[in-house]
């Protein structure tokens, strides 16, 4: 990767300031531990010690969790099963509906980093990926907590092997309308600078775990399985060393900062105004019913957004 924002440290102060920085490491460690711990949310939930022992694929799953995705590639074609793609009245009434589509890898050429930051503890968010194809088309991956039924998640439980990890693989209108008209969190919508090549290999790669998934499952830790934590895999295993690992990515609501910070994003100049263009709630509450949703979405008070061509964080 080429240059960051991050500003440039003097290599001869390294030994002056080594027990300062570990201070400041620490610390940084300990109000991220105290922010994801205070954020748990619920009790912590009762496995039996052979439910914690091994993961399973088989347990009373929620109904909108029951059902994993999966792909199959031929050539530059691939078809990606049980797409979710549910209508919400509230959190537990839903109408749901799966289905199968089929996707040109040729055609790939955006993905956006999706961030919703918990209300209640805003260092902390849920982060998702979108995948963008030319013909308008948009396939969103959110990396979940697989929750039966009648639980509910904990950051605590997560820590102690007491739920599944899935990849949730939906219609984009899907999941930005729970978490903004059910949920009512905020939602980012942010342009990653990637080229349809990169995007390509980015979207490979997480199908090939979404495939994983689906015949080894794993536990979700609130720490090192997460869904920021297998985003910035997926990232490291096309370019490794592209996003680092620091105290501070346990505070996922910081994801789209740090990113910004890395020269990761399509900007608007400063954070704070490309964090203004990326947030769509009143957009996606407008433009909810529209067969154009995910278009403007991505469009500005002012009018469409235009993307700058780049060539993409690979090359950085």
């Amino acid at each position: 990767m080429g240059q960051s924002r991050q500003d440039e440290v003097d290599t001869t102060r390294d030994g002056m300031c080594g027990s300062a920085r570990t201070r400041r490491a620490a610390g940084a460690l300990l109000l991220a531990l105290t922010c994801l711990f205070a954020g748990g949310c619920a009790a912590v939930p009762q496995n039996t010690v052979d439910e914690i022992l091994k993961p399973s694929n088989r347990r009373n799953w929620k109904a909108s969790m029951a059902v994993l995705p999966y792909a199959r590639f031929r050539d530059d074609q691939v078809t990606v099963y049980n797409v979710r793609n549910c209508t919400y009245l509230d959190e537990e009434t839903y109408v749901l509906h799966y289905e199968d589509r089929g996707y040109d890898l040729d055609e790939l050429e955006s993905v956006d980093l999706i961030v919703c930051p918990f209300p209640s503890t805003p260092r902390l968010a849920h982060t998702m990926l979108s995948f963008g194809f030319r013909d308008g088309r948009y396939l969103g991956v959110s990396v979940e907590v697989r929750l039966e039924e009648g639980e509910s998640y904990s950051a605590v439980g997560g820590t102690i092997r007491q739920f599944e990890i899935m990849y949730v693989v939906a219609d984009e209108r899907d999941l930005i309308q729970l978490r903004t008209d059910v949920r009512k969190t905020d939602v980012y919508v942010y342009r990653v600078r990637a080229t349809p090549e990169q995007v390509r290999a980015l979207f490979v790669d997480v199908m090939k775990r979404v495939n994983t998934l689906r015949k080894r499952p794993e536990f979700y830790d609130t720490i090192m399985n997460n869904c920021t934590t297998n985003i910035v895999a997926h990232v490291n295993r096309i370019r490794p060393g592209t996003i680092p690992w620091q105290p501070t990515s346990i505070l996922t609501g910081l994801a789209d900062r740090e990113a910004y910070r890395l020269g990761l994003l399509v900007d608007y100049g400063s954070f704070e105004e490309t964090k203004r263009h990326a947030h769509v709630n009143p957009r996606a509450e407008r433009y909810a019913n529209t067969p154009q949703f995910s278009a403007w979405i991505r469009s500005d008070p002012q009018g469409t957004r235009t993307v700058q061509r780049d060539p993409g964080f690979l090359a950085r």
